[in-house]
This record gives structure tokens, sequence and C-alpha cells, in this order.
């Protein structure tokens, strides 16, 4: 999908159609990814720059908002496509690029060797002399147009926003929550924090939001699923969950069964909502679109009690 200002939004074709997004920038002939998905991914990355006419040769770079596997899964197999391409990536992320060892041990613990191959493929190292690191306030140069690295941990402390001040737009990886459009109504987009493990930190999460916030974006270009506007409403959305995401977990934390009983919680907390917002899906259809991530934040909020 292509939108003003040279941005084309990727299906990465990764769980199901509308679930994963990367983007791709265009600016006089040139180019740069915004995150990837996974190795199954890359025809899709590739197909993206012959529609727009780009060649293998005029991407300049592949940005990664966080290294999480939905996103960054298929690094080091597109960089080996892009001969002229230089990954960015933030300073706690650059090392598991150049070499994902530790990234696959650890996703393979929770989930198995024979799923992650399945779901996600071999991960593929990055060149060190070929990956930048972005501190907070990086400068991407593409062409003539500067796009900002904002360190935006809450997420993630590998976490980095995007901001393409042209484009009045915020590439926002997870920071800025998730926002399905089956579930977009009358009233707008429908949007909940992912406080996935193992780094969700509330506090932190709370300041990256309003600090994109602060910028005034018109857009916010999110992982899952593309873009959505009116920033500022959708951030008291995210406020007021988040607070009531630590308060059901608080509330959980000596339950013999506590994982069920969050991930019960969340589901009557998103079902309520998606409820007020308009949305006529039924529970159990809630349960379809959202269940995968109504459990990884239960995970998550497990993960930050034990902390």
């Amino acid at each position: 999908m292509e939108h003003e200002h040279g941005i084309h939004t990727i299906d990465t074709g990764f769980v199901r159609p509308g679930f994963d997004a990367a983007y791709l920038i265009v600016e006089n002939g040139r180019g740069a990814f915004v995150d990837c998905g996974t190795r199954f991914s890359i025809p899709r990355m590739l197909e993206a720059l012959r529609t727009t006419g780009l060649s293998i040769n005029d991407v300049d770079w592949l940005i990664l908002t966080h290294v999480h596997l939905d996103h960054a899964g298929g690094a080091g197999e597109l960089i080996a496509h892009l001969p002229n391409a230089r990954l960015l990536v933030h300073p706690r992320g650059a090392r598991h690029m150049i070499n994902p060892s530790v990234l696959w041990a650890g996703a393979s613990a929770v989930y198995g060797e024979k799923i992650m191959r399945e779901t996600y493929g071999e991960l593929r190292p990055v060149d060190a002399a070929r990956v930048v690191e972005a501190a907070d306030g990086h400068i991407v140069n593409l062409g003539d147009r500067s796009l900002l690295c904002i360190d935006t941990p809450g997420h993630a402390k590998h976490h980095l926003t995007v901001y393409d001040e042209r484009a009045s737009a915020c590439f926002t990886g997870d920071v800025f929550g998730l926002s399905y459009r089956e579930l977009d109504t009358a009233n707008g987009p429908f949007i909940l924090p992912t406080t996935s493990p193992v780094q969700f930190d509330p506090d932190a999460l709370h300041a990256s939001i309003e600090r994109l916030v602060a910028l005034k974006p018109e857009w916010m270009y999110l992982t899952h699923y593309d873009r959505v506007g009116n920033a500022e409403k959708l951030a008291v959305d995210l406020h007021d969950q988040i607070d009531a995401m630590t308060t059901l977990a608080l509330a959980a934390k000596h339950d013999a069964h506590r994982h069920e009983a969050l991930v019960e919680a969340l589901t009557d907390l998103y079902a309520r909502r998606a409820a007020a917002h308009g949305c006529r899906h039924s529970r159990d259809e809630l349960i379809e679109l959202l269940g995968m991530d109504i459990e990884l934040n239960a995970q998550g909020l497990e993960v930050w009690l034990g902390r």
C-alpha cells in the first residue's frame, strides 16, 4: 500500500494478512526499509522494491525499531540482498544482529527449535562493518531527507522510533501499541499496548508515548498494523490501558493460577473497551484476533511482576 511522501506499507505475511507490517521509504530514487519481518518475508520486501521502481542497489538503509523476530528476524538475509545498504539498530540490539545466537537460544527455549525454524527461519548474522548503532538523536540521511532516531524504551530496552519530519510521521515499532484494521469503527482505530516479554517497563512506556506525542505527528506507522492518526487521543487510550493492565497484574500476583487469571482479566478488559469503541465482534471473534497478543501481554506482565 502506498501512502504520501513515498511511504509504502509492506505486509510481511507473518501470522496472517494485516498482522505484521514493514515499511519502505522512497526519496529521490533512494530507499530505506523500516523493519523487515522474518526470513520468510524477504521475497515480499524485494517485490516492494520492484513495484516502486527501485533496484537492490538503490537501498541505503535497513532500520530496525528493535530486534524482536517479527521485526528483525529476516534482517541478515535481507541485507545480504542489498549490496549498498547498512543496518541501523539501537546500540543495545546491535550485538544480536552481528551474532544472533543468544537471540535464537532465548526464543528457542520458549518455543522450541522446530517451531522457531518453521515460524522464523534461520537467523543470518550481519557483518559488523555494515552495522550502525543509532543512539538517541541519531540522524539518518536518505538523500536530502532526514530521519530522526529516538530512544523509546518501555516495550524493550533496545527500542527506537523513527521520526520523519517531512511526512509528519513516526515509525513506532511496538512502543505505540498495536491496532488491527478489523477493529476500526466509526470512532476510529482501536488500540492497545503490547507488554510482551521480557523488558516491559510501564513508567518507561508512558514516557516514550508522551515523547512521541509531543512531536505532534500526523501519523503513527505501527508494525501491527499500518498507520493510524489522531495520536493524542490514542495516547490517552494507551496510558489508561497500561495503568489498568498493571493493576490487573498486581491483583493477580499471588493467585495460584496467575497466568490463567491474567489472560482472562486482559480478555475482559479488551472486550469491554472494544464494545465501548463500537466493535461488534463477539468475544470468540475478539479472541481469534487478539489471542496471541493477550497471551504475550500476560507473559510480559508476569515477567514485570517478577522484577
